[in-house]
Parts: structure tokens; C-alpha cells; sequence
């Protein structure tokens, strides 16, 4: 029987290439039905666990979950939880000018470029403990087997922990080069501004430039995620095989009326700007629902000036968030939702204003990386399924400068965002397994 270190061995040298001789293929045959017995190297599925519960504690909130926004005090004691994990898997630590954590081990050939996987630990406000967190510490995992069981990849290995994920994915947008000056106004959740919150972190938004790397700068970047909806669990299937990730692209709203007194302003002189952000919302719903498709788009902020219940509304400030994986049909939404919000200004004595705030590309994942994760889920015996991710990932902004490929496991309900979030133990180990093959199979693309 192979032991658990000449399995690894087996699989680095390439034995389940499709291309290999008979006696490799006969001799991988042996190899993969260790895999599905159990018998193969796997990661410590104890300890990935009870890191995340440990995690949990940063932020945590009383009725459960987690409020551990992007540049908060919770956000930088997560952080500094995490990085002694990456110097304790042996991966030499640093952060970045855009306050990205990077845990980075040599390879043995200098020449290749290297296989880069992580996640993020950042939250949205009153969220859960897994969205980010499992692939961000299974990515650490997989690091800390390699090192434990003495296996030196080709590649170099990069582990990454993004900045600010929830908020814009503004830390993997700055690796991309997709992050502009002006966005670095921006202000998160934290209150801080996005150039205030890369210095809380111990970047440095006047070098942010510095942070970008050049397309074919990575050999491969794969990313293990909870699937943020209920498909896994419905079809009681272990792991999803990402297909691509939709395109994102935000705006906010102004809407402009007069300000006037409620009790002496007659309904038919008035300018409300909330009565028109109100037909607004009721709008874009039409419009996105109007065409097949798995297009989606969200209202999902709304702020009425100046608040009084005695003064009709003078200003209104709301979101708008429109997602597909075609960006053309985006672009195709927002112009319809666009010339309807000028119709309704027109009827109601009130303006609509657009201003950007970001915009995530739509992004196919590899066919290559796809196979890779599709065949460590096979050989382990685990049922996969290939679907498309509605949520931005860091992935998508990775997509930009090389192969991409993403893993999920099942979200309990098809609940995310939420205190509520949950994946099973079992899970979140299956998909660090599969993290663990794919990241082996990439070192010998």
C-alpha cells in the first residue's frame, strides 16, 4: 500500500494525467482508489473547523453571526488572528499596498509563475461565519498539509487573504487593475473611507498602483466558497464546479424634488423626491423581470431628505445594483432603467442623477481548472455539479490576469448574509479536500 506521503508524491509527479503511459495510469488506478477508501492524505478537518470557530469570535454579534466589516477594529483583529496561522504553515507573510495579506512558499522552479488560492474575512453588517471565511482558512490548510507532509510544490504557492471583499472586492480590483482613484472616496461600511481603511490595515492608498500585477503574473487562481444558495443542498450534491461568475455594476441615485411644508403644500403642487424614488424601485423591478434570464437587480439602500414626518422630501439618496454574466444585458438594463427614470422625473417635477460606484466584469472560469476541480471531486468520491455563482467573487477580478477557477460546497437553506449561514462540518472539509487535489493537479499544468 502506498503510504500517505508517496501518495502525495504520486499525484505532484502527475500520475493522473490523462496523457501518461499504461503503467502510470495502472499505477494512479491504485493511487485514486486510496482517495475514495480514505486512505489517501487529507487535510485536518478538526482543526480547519475549530479555526473557524475561532474566527467567529472577531465580530461576533449576541443573536449570532458575525459584523466583522471590511476596516474595522473586528476586521484588523481577524486579520492579525490569521496571519501567525500562515506563518505557522510556513508561508512567508506581508501586506500589501492595498492591505491584501499574502502568505507566499517557493517552489522548485524558479521559472513558474505561482498557483494562487484564498478567500476573504471580511463581513457584511449582522452576517455569517462561513461566506469568506471557510475558503480563506482552508486555503491556510491546505498550505499548512503541504508543509506537514513535506511536499514541495513546482510553483510557487501564494495563499491570499483580499481586503474588503464585501464592500466592492476593492483588494483583488487593486491586484487587477481595476480599481480607480476616485473609488478610493468611497466609503465602506466601517464609516472610513476606502483610502482610509488601506491605511488602517497598514497599506498605502497613495502606492495603491503598486499592488497591481500584470496578466500571465499567475499560473492559476482557484477559490473555495460556500455557494450562497440553496442548489447543493436541494440536489444533495457534495461540491459545485463554478461555470463563471456574473458581472456586477453599482450606482447610487440621486433623486431631487423641492423640499416643502407637508401640511400646506397641496398633492398636486408637490415635488417629492421619495414618491419618485418610491415608483423608482417599483420600476426596475418591472425592467429586470421583463426578459428571460437569470438577470437580477436590487434596490437596496434609500435615504430620504431631510427625514422629517412634516416635510415632503426634497432629496433622495438610493442604490442600484444590476448583475448577469452577459455584461451587455447589463448594460442594456440600466439604459431602459435609465430613460424610465427620466419618464417618471418628468411626471413628478423631480431629477434623477446616476453616479458610478464600481463595477465587477463578468468572469468565465477556465475550462482547464474547471477539469482540475471537477477530477479531485471525482476521485474522492463526491458529487459535483457545474453552475454559475450570482454572488461577486475575488475570483472575477483574479479571472484578469490568468486561469480561474472556483469550488463550492452547500449552503444549509440557501442561506447567506445572514447569522443564519450555516455549511456542515463534513462539507467544509470535502471542499478543503478538493482545494487540496486541484491545487495539486494545477502544479502540473
Amino acid at each position: 500500500m502506498i503510504d500517505r506521503r508517496e501518495f502525495v508524491a504520486a499525484v505532484a509527479a502527475g500520475v493522473v494525467s490523462q496523457g501518461a503511459s499504461s503503467d502510470v495510469r495502472q499505477h494512479a488506478s491504485s493511487v485514486l482508489r486510496l482517495m475514495r477508501q480514505g486512505s489517501a492524505p487529507a487535510i485536518n478537518a478538526a482543526r480547519l473547523n475549530a479555526r473557524l470557530k475561532e474566527l467567529s469570535a472577531f465580530g461576533a454579534n449576541p443573536q449570532g453571526g458575525v459584523s466583522r466589516v471590511a476596516y474595522s477594529d473586528a476586521d484588523r483583529d481577524g486579520r492579525a488572528y490569521v496571519m501567525p496561522l500562515m506563518r505557522a504553515a510556513g508561508l512567508d507573510v506581508r501586506v500589501d499596498v492595498a492591505g491584501n495579506i499574502w502568505g507566499r512558499r517557493a517552489g522548485t522552479d524558479a521559472r513558474l509563475k505561482p498557483i494562487v488560492f484564498g478567500s476573504h474575512i471580511d463581513s457584511v453588517p449582522e452576517g455569517g461565519n462561513y461566506d469568506g471565511t471557510v475558503g480563506s482558512l482552508s486555503a491556510i490548510e491546505v498550505a499548512q498539509a503541504l508543509a506537514e507532509q513535506q511536499v514541495r510544490t513546482r510553483h510557487p504557492i501564494e495563499v491570499v487573504i483580499w481586503a474588503n471583499e464585501e464592500g466592492g472586492l476593492y483588494g483583488s480590483r487593486a491586484v487587477s487593475g481595476q480599481l480607480t482613484a476616485p473609488e478610493l472616496q468611497n466609503r465602506a461600511w466601517s464609516g472610513k473611507t476606502i483610502a482610509e481603511g488601506v491605511t488602517f490595515l497598514g497599506g498605502d492608498p497613495a502606492r495603491i498602483g503598486e499592488a497591481r500585477r500584470a496578466r500571465g503574473d499567475i499560473a492559476t487562481y482557484i477559490e473555495l466558497h460556500i455557494e450562497q444558495g440553496g442548489n447543493l443542498e436541494r440536489e444533495k450534491l457534495n461540491i459545485g464546479v463554478v461555470e463563471g461568475i456574473v458581472g456586477i455594476r453599482q450606482w447610487e441615485v440621486t433623486i431631487t424634488g423641492f423640499q416643502n411644508h407637508a401640511g400646506t403644500t397641496p398633492m398636486d403642487q408637490r415635488h417629492d423626491a421619495l414618491l419618485s424614488a418610491a415608483r423608482f424601485v417599483d420600476m426596475v423591478n418591472r425592467v429586470v423581470r421583463a426578459e428571460p434570464g437569470r438577470q437580477v437587480g436590487t434596490v437596496g439602500r434609500i435615504q430620504a431628505f431631510p427625514g422629517a414626518p412634516n416635510v415632503i422630501p426634497g432629496k433622495v439618496v438610493c442604490s442600484l445594483e444590476l448583475r448577469d454574466l452577459d455584461a451587455a444585458k447589463i448594460e442594456r438594463l440600466f439604459a431602459t432603467i435609465g430613460n424610465e427614470a427620466r419618464r417618471i422625473g418628468e411626471a413628478d417635477g423631480t431629477t434623477f442623477d446616476f453616479r458610478p460606484l464600481h463595477e465587477n466584469v463578468p468572469a468565465p472560469s477556465d475550462p482547464a481548472v474547471r477539469e482540475m476541480i471537477e477530477q479531485a471531486a471525482k476521485t474522492l468520491g463526491y458529487s459535483t455539479r457545474h453552475m454559475p455563482s450570482g454572488a461577486g467573487h475575488d475570483a472575477q477580478a483574479m479571472a484578469q490576469l490568468g486561469p480561474m477557477g472556483m469550488i463550492f460546497i452547500p449552503s444549509i437553506g440557501g442561506i447567506s448574509h445572514s447569522p443564519k449561514e450555516f455549511s456542515t462540518p463534513e462539507d467544509i472539509a470535502r471542499g478543503a479536500s478538493v482545494l487540496l487535489g486541484a491545487v495539486l493537479l494545477a502544479d502540473r499544468r
